[in-house]
């Protein structure tokens, strides 16, 4: 887990990135979790990309098999449920504002951008919109920051503990 500032991001990393995305990363400023194997899993994007296009989502998951994870249970309609938790539980929401505004400072660092002024990802802060931004948050900023991506990150049959990645094919002769 990293928040800014981020070490510099390899040749190396943005091979795997492309592999793991399927095109040319774009605007990254920063690796801000990887799997135990080294390989990114949560990926920084400046808030203003290089063509002039606004980017709210500072965290990416970019792992393939934890991006299938959160994936699977949005599916399952776990959204609702943590909604419901937001709205039946004083303490997890504001632990939840408290993560909107500390994604808010990370990508402030990068950037004031006025279109997506106090919009930061996955629904934050009064819903849960996105599991795959809020679990990248909460790998990134280290558990107890974001409670939703802490919640998602659990129920995941993923874990960053444990390397799943396939081979890259980056480290070929």
């Amino acid at each position: 887990m990293t928040r800014p500032p981020f070490d510099e991001v390899t040749e190396r990393d943005l091979r795997i990135l492309a592999a793991q995305l399927g095109r040319t990363p774009r605007d990254v400023v920063g690796i801000a979790a990887r799997c135990v194997c080294g390989a990114p899993t949560v990926v920084s994007t400046k808030p203003r990309l290089a063509d002039g296009t606004p980017f709210p989502t500072f965290y990416y998951l970019s792992h393939p098999v934890a991006t299938a994870s959160m994936s699977f249970l949005e599916a399952g309609q776990l959204m609702v449920e943590y909604t419901a938790l937001l709205a039946d539980d004083p303490e997890v929401a504001t632990a939840y504002a408290r993560a909107h505004d500390e994604y808010l400072a990370d990508r402030a660092r990068f950037g004031d951008v006025p279109e997506i002024d106090g919009v930061s990802a996955g629904g934050m802060p009064t819903r849960v919109k996105c599991l795959h931004a809020l679990a990248a948050h909460a790998l990134a900023a280290g558990p107890g920051m974001n409670p939703i991506g802490d919640l998602a990150l659990a129920a995941s049959s993923w874990s960053p503990g444990v390397c799943r990645c396939p081979d890259y094919g980056v480290d070929a002769a």
